[in-house]
């Protein structure tokens, strides 16, 4: 017989390692073709939702975050910011925020957020894109006696309050917009994330 010198069990090993590491090679080979469909690091960063840790913030301070590649601001608001609030309605265009697109739903109300005590707007003048500065400051020599604090941008004169309400006869058509966002917690919220949808 032609397989009298054939060692079966030295054949069937041989055999069994060639696939392994066939297989092996096969899977090595796929995973970076695989990997290759998926988007890049960047691109899902820049459509990611951002948590953001608001326990340090001081009454009245700013805090910038990026989202989507646009500036976000989190101010958090002063009992006296929000007081003066309701004062203001006569001078602003919209200050019933009834431009749907500008706010989710949650935030149609007249602080424009989900805690009163936090503002969270996208820092884009809804003119021509310019990125206003933050005046908090009450009544400054610049922006007049009846300047109750805001957000004032320089390329055009269009103001903005403390909730991120457009003024009227300015440049601006509508209020700031109010992103989607949500909290985890008392101090750690989601940009990017409608309020349920966790």
């Amino acid at each position: 017989m032609a397989n009298d010198g054939v060692n079966q069990g030295r054949r069937r090993f041989l055999v069994a390692a060639t696939t392994v590491v066939g297989g092996a090679g096969v899977v090595a080979a796929a995973i970076p073709f695989v990997a290759s469909w998926q988007p890049s690091a960047r691109a899902q960063a820049a459509g990611a939702p951002v948590e953001v840790d608001v326990s340090r913030m001081e009454p009245g301070q700013l805090m910038r975050v990026e989202w989507r590649g646009r500036p976000v601001w989190i101010v958090r608001r002063t009992e006296e910011m929000l007081a003066a609030l309701p004062d203001l309605n006569p001078r602003l265009r919209d200050p019933n925020s009834e431009v749907e697109t500008q706010q989710p739903h949650y935030a149609q109300n007249i602080h424009r957020s989900i805690k009163p005590e936090f503002l969270v707007v996208i820092g884009v003048c809804t003119h021509l894109g310019c990125s206003p500065s933050y005046r908090p400051e009450v009544a400054p020599d610049d922006l007049g006696p009846e300047w109750r604090g805001g957000f004032f941008c320089g390329c055009h004169g269009s103001r903005f309050d403390l909730a991120g309400r457009v003024y009227r006869n300015l440049p601006a058509p509508t209020n700031l917009v109010v992103p989607p966002h949500t909290y985890l917690s008392d101090t750690l919220m989601v940009v990017g994330e409608d309020e349920g949808a966790a």
